[in-house]
C-alpha cells in the first residue's frame, strides 16, 4: 500500500513539475560540462536569444491548442522586419516601426486563417504556401540585399531594465497576456474547445471557424512582437532571417507539453520548453558541437517530445 502511494506521488510530482526538473538538470549538467555556461554574460545572450523564438513559441502554443499549426512563422518575422525597418527609417518613429511589423504580420496570419477555416485547406499546406510567398517577397523587395544601417532600431535589444534585458520583460509579458486570454476569456475558452474536439464544439454553439482566425490573429500579433525582437537582436534587415524559427517554436511548445492533437497546452509549459531549447542549443554551441549534429539532435528531441505526447494521452484513453 504505502508503495503504491509512493508511486502516485512520484507519478504526479512528474506530470505536474517533470518538463521544469528536466530543466534544473539541463543547468546543472551544463554548468559542469562549460564554466561559460552560467556566467551572467551568457545567460544575458540566451535570454535574448529565448525572448524571440519564446514569442514565436507563445504563438505555436495557442494555434496547437486550437488543432492548427504554422510553418511560415520565420519567413513572417523576415518579412515583417523588412516593412518595419522600411517605416522606421521613412518616418523616423520607433511606434510607425513596431505598428508595421505588426499588422503586416497579423495580415499574413489571417489570410492562412481564413485558408484554413473557410477554404478548407490543412494549415500545413496553407502556411508551407505563406512561408514561400513571405520568403519570396523579401527577396523580391531587397534584391535579397541586407539592411544594416537601421539607426536606433536596436535600442529595443539592447536596452536593460536592471540586469535584465528589455526583451525579456517583453518576452514574460506577451506570456502574461496569454495566460490570460487562454484561461480567463471566452476567446480562450472556445480555443481549448475547438482544438479539443471540433465536432463538439460546433454542437455547444462556438463558431468554429471564427474562433479558428482569431486563434491565427492572435498568434500574429505575438508573430510581430518576435519581428521587432529579431530585427532589434541582430541590428539589420536580412532577407534570410529566422530560418526555421517555426521549428525551434513548434519544439518548444510540444517540449513544454502542448498536446500536438490539440486542447492541452500551458503558457509555463511553453516559456520552461523554451527556456530548454534555448539553454541546450547554447550548450551545444559551447561544447563545439557541429551545426548540422545539433540539427539532427533538435529532431531527436521533437520526435522524443511527440512521441511521449502521443503515448501520454493513448494512456488517458485507455483509463476512461
Amino acid at each position: 500500500m504505502e508503495k503504491t502511494k509512493v508511486k502516485s506521488v512520484i507519478e504526479t510530482v512528474t506530470r505536474k513539475y517533470g518538463i521544469f526538473l528536466v530543466f534544473v538538470a539541463l543547468i546543472i549538467i551544463g554548468s559542469f560540462i562549460s564554466p561559460y555556461f552560467i556566467k551572467v554574460k551568457n545567460v544575458t545572450n540566451v535570454l535574448r536569444q529565448i525572448s524571440v523564438t519564446g514569442v514565436l513559441a507563445l504563438a505555436e502554443m495557442v494555434l496547437i491548442i486550437s488543432g492548427q499549426i504554422d510553418l511560415s512563422l520565420g519567413s513572417v518575422v523576415a518579412l515583417s522586419g523588412m516593412f518595419s525597418v522600411s517605416a522606421y527609417l521613412s518616418t523616423g518613429s520607433l511606434a510607425v516601426g513596431i505598428i508595421v511589423a505588426i499588422l503586416v504580420s497579423v495580415v499574413c496570419l489571417t489570410i492562412s486563417g481564413v485558408l484554413v477555416a473557410h477554404v478548407h485547406l490543412p494549415a500545413f499546406i496553407a502556411t508551407m504556401a505563406m512561408d514561400y510567398i513571405a520568403r519570396g517577397i523579401c527577396y523580391i523587395y531587397t534584391g535579397g540585399q541586407a539592411t544594416y544601417e537601421i539607426g536606433n532600431y536596436s535600442v529595443i535589444s539592447t536596452a536593460y531594465i536592471g540586469p535584465i534585458p528589455l526583451p525579456v520583460y517583453i518576452f514574460f509579458f506577451m506570456a502574461i497576456i496569454i495566460a490570460v486570454v487562454m484561461n480567463k476569456t471566452t476567446v480562450g475558452r472556445d480555443i481549448f474547445a475547438v482544438g479539443g474536439n471540433q465536432d463538439a464544439a460546433n454542437a455547444s454553439g462556438i463558431n468554429v471557424r471564427a474562433t479558428i482566425i482569431r486563434t491565427f490573429v492572435i498568434a500574429g500579433l505575438l508573430t510581430g512582437v518576435a519581428a521587432v525582437l529579431q530585427i532589434a537582436r541582430v541590428n539589420s534587415a536580412i532577407p534570410d532571417t529566422a530560418m526555421n524559427y517555426h521549428g525551434d517554436a513548434i519544439a518548444s511548445a510540444i517540449i513544454g507539453g502542448t498536446s500536438f492533437t490539440g486542447g492541452v497546452g500551458t503558457v509555463f509549459g511553453c516559456l520552461v520548453g523554451s527556456a530548454i531549447m534555448g539553454f541546450l542549443t547554447n550548450l551545444l554551441n559551447l561544447v563545439g558541437l557541429d551545426s548540422y549534429i545539433q540539427m539532427v539532435t533538435k529532431g531527436v528531441i521533437i520526435i522524443g517530445a511527440l512521441a511521449i505526447d502521443l503515448t501520454s494521452k493513448n494512456k488517458r484513453i485507455k483509463k476512461k
